[in-house]
């Protein structure tokens, strides 16, 4: 027989189509939600959102009302309310406002501890994809200005200025 607690854990709470939520600190804006679809499960032991359809999150500077520091796109996400843990999975980008992307499968953001951080092989491209940084395992504190991967596998120069359609192999820098 099923009980009613396992009922409630299972029982959607929240169901939102095309929402778009921002969300402000101290009066101004830190966060831009948007997602083509939420389902909430608000009852559950370890209560969550789901996002099964993508989602896109805009990040504000904490010392500006409008500049954005990065924006996160992925396919799915999960976000575990009372953890203020979010889970990223599925292409997932994050595009900063000085130029550096990271792209990864799976990411983690633990809002409670400030940190990003992810368990799988991550790539950070940088100046307009001169720099190709590659790792197993990335750490960040929230702002990406701190971050480091935890087994740093290769990094890659490569020459974007050539006007031709040859793609160049440069020398893998040392280091």
């Amino acid at each position: 027989a099923v009980t009613e607690e396992a009922g409630a854990e299972n029982l959607m709470t929240e169901y939102s189509e095309n929402l778009s939520i921002v969300m402000s600190e101290n009066g101004r804006k830190s966060y831009h939600f948007e997602t083509p679809l939420l389902e909430g499960y608000g009852q559950a032991r370890d209560p969550y959102r789901e996002f099964r359809k993508g989602i896109r999150i805009t990040m504000f500077e904490k010392d500006s009302t409008a500049a954005e520091s990065a924006v996160l796109t992925a396919n799915y996400a999960i976000n575990y309310g009372n953890r203020r843990l979010w889970e990223a999975k599925g292409d997932v980008v994050v595009v900063k406002s000085d130029g550096k992307t990271l792209y990864t499968q799976q990411l983690f953001w633990n809002a409670k501890t400030q940190r990003i951080y992810s368990n799988v092989d991550t790539k950070i491209v940088q100046n307009e994809g001169g720099n190709v940084f590659q790792g197993e395992g990335f750490e960040s504190d929230e702002a990406f200005k701190e971050w480091r991967f935890r087994r740093f596998t290769g990094k890659m120069d490569v020459d974007v200025s050539q006007e031709d359609d040859e793609p160049s192999e440069s020398e893998a820098a040392d280091g």
